[in-house]
Order: C-alpha cells, then structure tokens, then sequence
C-alpha cells in the first residue's frame, strides 16, 4: 500500500464525491453504472477493479466527463464538475492511457507541453516543467526531450505517458490501465515510479486495473465493482485481504492472499545493511583492505551517479588493480518504494543472499533474505493465530467500509 505525504501545495490532491451517478447508455436495459455514490479522499491512490463490463472505465471517465452521466453529481473539492465546461475541466485534470497515448508526430518534450500550453504558460516554465518531470519519471532530459514516440520503448512511451498527465500540476489523475501493455518487469518498474510519484506529490489519482495484485500494491484503497458499478466492497487493501465482504470478493480475490500481503509492505520499512562500497576505477588493493577490516566478504561497486552496478566477493578484486566497469547488467536491485514481494524476487537471483535498494536509481543499502523471511513468519504466525480464533466461533472481521 502506498505512504503518501500529502506535499503541502496547492497543487495537492482534490477529494472525489460520486453522489447517486448513473450512465444509461441508449439502447441497453440495464444502466452501466447504477446509482453509485463514493467518496475518495484527497492525496490518496483508489484502485477501481472489477470483471469486464463492471462499470469501472465508465465511472472512471465520467470524473473528466469524457462520459457524460446521465444523472447524479460529481464533486471535485466540493464544486460540481459535471456544471462546467467540459474542456476546461479535463485542463485541470491529467489523464493517462495504456501506451501513453502520445502523438507521434511530435516530441517527446511536446507531447508532455501540450496542456501547459494550452493553459498558455510561458516557455521557460514549460521547459522547466517537462525537465522535472522527465527526471521524475526516470528518462534523462537531454537524451529523450527532443525523441520521437517511435524511438522510445513501450515502458519510455508509458513513462512520457505519466509525465504529460502530471504536466500542468493537476490536483487528479486519472489511469485508465497505464500499465497493461508493457512487460511484467517493465510493468513492475513502473508500477514502483507511480508510488513514488504519489508518495512525493500527494496527487490524488484514480487507476482502472483489472489486475487484483497490482490494485493491491498501489491503492490506499481499493474499490471493487460488480457489474451495473455495484460496489462489492470499497476499503484499504490490508482489510479486503483479511475480511473480504461477500463471497463474489472472495473469489475475486483468488487463492494466496497471505502472499499478497507482501505487496502491502514497502522495502523501506525494513532495516538496510550497509556493506562495504566502492567505485568503479578505485584502487582494489585499498578496497579489500577495507572489507577485511570491517570482516565481510562482498563490497558493492557503484558509478560516479551512486548507481549500483555490480555486488563482488573480495576475493575477486584481489586478481585486479582497479575496479572494472561490470559487463553485466544488475537483476538483484530493487527500488526503496518497491514491495516485500519485488525484494524477495530479486533477492532469490542473488548469490549473497539480499537485494541492493535504490531511491531513484542511487544506492542507500541492502535488504536482506533474513529480514524479509522474519516479515513472512511473522505473517504465517498471524494466520494460525486468526485460524484459531476462528475455530473457536468468533468472527471478528468486522464490517467492511461501504460509503
């Protein structure tokens, strides 16, 4: 689950009200979304999730009006949006799609102004703004500014994608699943910028997933739709995981969900192990020395930018002078934002039992296979400590929050 910290600006997040929205669409009998009412605070990420056809996008265009509700209110910070001019509105709203959606006939560095524009900012501050943001979303301005779509990956697309939805500093974003057509590694990285983006800015943004896992690492909540946009259950994910509130969620749910618990737990939360570091070029004579002295057996190679880029034993740097620029790329990494889930992933592909974490691409530690297996005892611990309880007839559950 996500941590944000509400950032004091007045560019934070805007809260969300649906009050008794309905979409009848011409020509079906039953409304897409029948009478919903919601309230999503501001600064906080909602996952909306649910089968096809459940009402989810629909709802979630409906915020921007790129569906028109046929009846109801949506409040924006308390002000009607659905009263305004629809244009004006999706101004002050970003809005991002799977594949990013850009026009690939123009820059990267244009596609990400376009809204600034529009809002006619000046050019120096939209330069600015589209540096920040490519820097944010981890795409070095002077490589990829002046790019075209066709040059960039799927994972680069989707990533230009987010930064023109944060482009004019909205309050609210939208997501209409960002993340569905790129790679599972790619996906997860991405999934990991969107908790940092969150984390830092205190946007409120709204993502349609299907993917019940993913809801569960991003959301602060998570709303769960049946179809018609009935709501099966809308609560944190720690409480859908431990108190589905009727079987429909519970099978939506699936099977496993001790182990998607890990994606409720960030790596940052553990404590980090500080190995001996050295840089790429350093005299290894001088760095062995120093592993001997602090009695470990590994050190940690990083570049000129912090960057980890390589996790030796020290017996290896005793055949060389200095130390080599790695050949290989690094899959043992996580990022600090990442979850108990990820860092166990990539702590099983080390061979030095632990997984080097990284806040914004630089070094600040090592998380470790013991910390992590402690988390997962202490779950299991948990779970026969419920099952014992319940075994003796007391449900204590609760009910789960319905607005």
């Amino acid at each position: 689950m996500t941590d944000s910290n509400n950032a004091q600006n007045s560019t934070a997040g805007a809260s969300i009200e649906f009050k008794n929205i309905t979409k009848q669409y011409r020509g079906q009998q039953s409304p897409a979304v029948d009478n919903l009412s919601l309230k999503i605070p501001a600064g906080e990420l909602v996952a909306f999730v649910g089968p096809s056809g459940c009402g989810k996008t629909t709802s979630l265009k409906m915020i921007n009006r790129l569906v028109e509700p046929t009846s109801g209110q949506i409040l924006i910070n308390g002000d009607d949006a659905i009263k305004g001019n629809p244009t004006e509105l999706r101004r002050q709203i970003g809005y991002v799609i799977q594949g990013g959606g850009l026009l690939p006939h123009i820059s990267v560095a244009d596609n990400i102004a376009l809204v600034p524009s529009l809002l006619k900012w000046p050019k120096d501050k939209i330069t600015k703004r589209t540096d920040e943001l490519l820097d944010m979303v981890g795409l070095d301005p002077s490589i990829y500014r002046d790019r075209f779509p066709r040059e960039l990956s799927g994972g680069q697309q989707q990533r230009v994608g987010v930064a023109r939805g944060l482009a004019a500093d909205p309050p609210v974003v939208l997501m209409d699943e960002p993340f569905g057509a790129v790679d599972p590694i790619t996906r997860a990285r991405l999934q990991d910028e969107l908790v940092n983006i969150q984390s830092e800015l205190g946007k409120t943004i709204v993502v349609v997933t299907h993917d019940i896992d993913e809801a569960i690492k991003l959301g602060h909540r998570i709303l769960i739709l049946e179809p018609g946009a009935n709501i099966a259950q809308y609560d944190t994910p720690e409480q859908i995981l431990a108190a589905p509130a009727s079987p429909f969620v519970e099978n939506f749910i699936g099977s496993g969900s001790a182990l998607k618990q890990l994606n409720l737990r960030r790596v940052d939360e553990f404590p980090l192990s500080e190995p001996p570091v050295a840089r790429i070029g350093d005299n290894a004579a001088e760095v062995v020395r120093r592993a001997r002295e602090a009695k470990q057996n590994s050190v940690v190679v990083l570049d000129a930018q912090d960057r980890p880029r390589e996790w030796v034993q020290v017996r290896q740097l005793e055949r060389v002078e200095t130390i080599p620029e790695p050949q290989i790329e690094l899959s043992s990494t996580v990022e600090a934002r990442s979850t108990v889930s990820d860092a166990m992933s990539a702590i099983l592909v080390s061979s030095h039992g632990g997984a080097m974490v990284t806040r914004r691409g630089k070094y600040i530690g090592v998380i470790s296979y013991g910390s992590v297996n402690d988390y997962i005892r202490s779950l299991n611990g948990a779970a026969s400590d419920s099952a014992d309880v319940l075994s003796e007839g007391d449900d204590s559950g609760g009910e789960a929050y319905k607005p």
